[in-house]
């Protein structure tokens, strides 16, 4: 599977040759408003570093046959600025050109008690796993896990186990916004851990696509 790692939370997965898939285009990056053939849109939820409105509707004027899928609390606020959407949440799928998008979990978590604690909806493409802001299982196989590292509702410890507890070929780092210019020795610690468990941790350079 071809990846494209454009910043924090935002990447773009291609599971099949011609289909083109975005996540979560967010505050913290701004290269997904030069991407084009994007077939899908995935938000997982409303925070502004994963659901940016301007930015989105950029990706949108790119791409105007994407189709936009996400949870009801972010569906809520796409129709105040008539955006339209399908909804895929827990236990949902939509499928396009033979790829699967399945939903699994559904809050985000916990930051300080009902802080900043709304719904979270990952999202399975195929055997790729995006959980968004949680560390929510999918009830699937994994290959490759995109790797929350970073962020006030977690510590790197969280991120290692969860890695551990799914088990994927491969992972790779996101929500890691803060950690750009200074996380160098920091990849050394889930790289290290996971190889003992046959979990290749990569690191992506933005901006350039890459075979995972």
């Amino acid at each position: 599977m071809k990846i494209k790692k454009l910043g924090h939370c935002c990447f773009v997965s291609e599971p099949k040759e011609g289909i083109r898939i975005m996540t979560d285009p967010g505050a913290y990056s701004t290269l997904q408003t030069n991407e084009k053939d994007i077939n899908v849109i995935l938000i997982t939820h409303e925070h502004q570093d994963h659901l940016h409105i301007d930015s989105l509707k950029e990706v949108l004027k790119n791409n105007p046959n994407a189709i936009v899928i996400t949870n009801t609390s972010v569906g809520s606020i796409l129709q105040k600025n008539n955006i339209s959407f399908v909804k895929v949440e827990e236990g949902e799928r939509y499928e396009i050109e033979g790829v699967v998008i399945s939903g699994f979990g559904d809050v985000h978590k916990e930051i300080y008690e009902d802080f900043g604690k709304v719904q979270n909806t990952g999202y399975m493409i195929d055997h790729l796993c995006y959980a968004g802001d949680s560390f929510n299982y999918p009830d699937v196989d994994v290959d490759i896990l995109a790797l929350p590292v970073a962020g006030p509702w977690m510590k790197m410890k969280d991120a290692i186990e969860y890695a551990k507890n799914i088990r994927p070929r491969i992972c790779f780092p996101i929500h890691d916004a803060i950690m750009q210019d200074f996380a160098t020795f920091v990849w050394k610690i889930p790289e290290a851990i996971l190889k003992d468990d046959n979990i290749l941790f990569k690191k992506l350079e933005i901006g350039k696509e890459e075979e995972l």
